[in-house]
């Protein structure tokens, strides 16, 4: 069986995220309210190798305890017990310039849509392996977009989805961009000029805005690419998880 939570790679295999190495050991946060839930990640961070920075029961306490370190990945419960909302904890999780690693009970679809939709790279059951949590940890510390079943199925139960109607040019423009090739070969390959090029993309994330999922970066648009079936995500068998 094909590992879950394989990063999505560019056609070249290199892989689409805006790190591929790291050097040092992954930086660890975590924001559970379930003291056994936080212990047993961090126990597993640390037997992986990992540098846990910092662990507590409200993304807020979180922060504060950061306090400007630095930390590569923030694992987060969806449902913390201060009645935070879903978007703010991801945004202020973000804003220590890690990125978000949903760690949540599977069936909680509504949740996880808002979570992805505010910027989360990612989600992972807590009903998953530890082994499969750290590999997730690792993939999303590298900047790699996780895609696993768990994402796919939020996307496709979420009624009020709304796709960016790309014109055909976009869609090749965002395809081989999004799948890891420099704007310049994006350009040579299409036979169009870079500054052309560079407008199409421009033209993507407007109409990205106008549908309410911008796209600023470029792990932002292969997220898009991947939810609009552009690009294709692995599923739990390794085939088309988009079908």
């Amino acid at each position: 069986m094909t590992d879950p939570i394989a990063p999505l790679k560019s056609p070249a295999g290199r892989q689409a995220g805006v790190r591929t190495t790291l050097d040092h050991p992954v930086r660890v946060g975590i924001a559970d309210d379930h003291e056994s839930v936080r212990l047993g990640i961090k126990a597993a961070c640390e037997n992986a190798g990992y540098d846990v920075i910092f662990a507590a029961a409200t993304v807020r306490a979180l922060v504060d305890g950061i306090a400007g370190r630095a930390v590569d990945v923030i694992v987060l419960d969806l449902s913390l017990g201060d009645g935070s909302r879903v978007t703010d904890n991801v945004h202020n999780a973000q804003s220590t310039g890690a990125s978000v690693l949903v760690h949540s009970i599977a069936d909680r679809v509504a949740l996880v849509r808002e979570a992805l939709a505010a910027g989360a790279a990612g989600v992972i059951p807590k009903s998953s392996p530890t082994t499969t949590v750290m590999a997730a940890v690792a993939s999303v510390a590298r900047g790699d977009v996780l895609n696993n079943l768990e994402w796919a199925t939020a996307i496709d139960a979420d009624r009020d989805f709304a796709k960016a109607q790309l014109g055909r040019r976009e869609r090749d423009v965002l395809h081989l961009y999004a799948s890891g090739l420099p704007l310049k070969m994006v350009a040579m390959q299409l036979g169009i000029a870079h500054s052309t090029a560079r407008e199409y993309l421009d033209r993507i994330r407007v109409k990205y805005v106008e549908v309410g999922r911008p796209a600023p970066t470029k792990v932002d648009l292969l997220r898009r690419a991947v939810e609009d079936g552009i690009l294709p995500g692995l599923d739990q068998d390794g085939g088309d998880g988009r079908g």
